[in-house]
């Protein structure tokens, strides 16, 4: 019941890391982008989130609950997990090792982010473009949100890697070896876009 019970939690760990979570992490990407037009046009995209029907009901149930599971029950493999030099080569138990890593960082660098934003607007923030300036006017705070970002990034599409082979997409090494490339190439490109954007609100402080 018990090995039950652990293959449940990691199919449905591994599942909440794509949907909802990963779709929020490209959604939220693609929103906060919008300051590379201007502060203008990232205050209207940020209106329009804040104005979405029933926002509550899904921020609590699409994003925040499957997200405190996912980082629970991914602390709790992160503890249990031991890299499997028998099974997989080098590259690949760096990349276990570095999926771990990034998971714990995230934890830290989505709860203070969550802090300085929404539980901020809770108390009456606005969520504008000035508040992201005004987080991001310090070069240690510039520093910080750049390794969430890329943590991220890297969560995200390697996590992704695991997803395909955990629920049978890519089964064999030549697919498993594509899809190493394919999910690196967007690691990449989450890594180089989230980092510009970081950056201009930096340089509008």
């Amino acid at each position: 019941m018990a090995a039950k019970g652990h293959y449940f939690n990691r199919k449905l760990h591994s599942l909440l890391g794509v949907i909802p979570l990963g779709v929020f992490l490209l959604q939220h990407l693609f929103v906060n982008h919008y300051i590379l037009y201007g502060t203008e046009s990232f205050n209207r995209a940020a209106q329009f989130m804040e104005n979405l029907p029933l926002r509550y009901f899904l921020e609590a149930f699409f994003i925040f609950i499957p997200l405190l599971y996912h980082g629970v029950y991914g602390l709790y493999i992160a503890y249990q997990a031991k890299p499997n030099v028998l099974n997989y080569g080098f590259f690949r138990n760096v990349m276990f090792l570095l999926q771990r890593v990034t998971g714990v960082i995230l934890i830290i660098f989505i709860a203070w982010h969550v802090w300085e934003t929404r539980v901020a607007a809770a108390f009456g923030a606005e969520v504008n473009a000035q508040m992201m300036i005004d987080i991001l006017s310090s070069p240690f705070m510039v520093a910080f949100y750049i390794i969430g970002v890329v943590s991220a990034a890297f969560h995200f599409a390697n996590g992704m890697w695991s997803f395909c082979v955990t629920w049978g997409i890519t089964v064999g090494p030549k697919a498993q070896r594509i899809s190493t490339y394919v999910w690196m190439v967007v690691f990449v490109i989450l890594a180089i876009g989230g980092s510009l954007i970081v950056f201009e609100f930096a340089s509008l402080s």
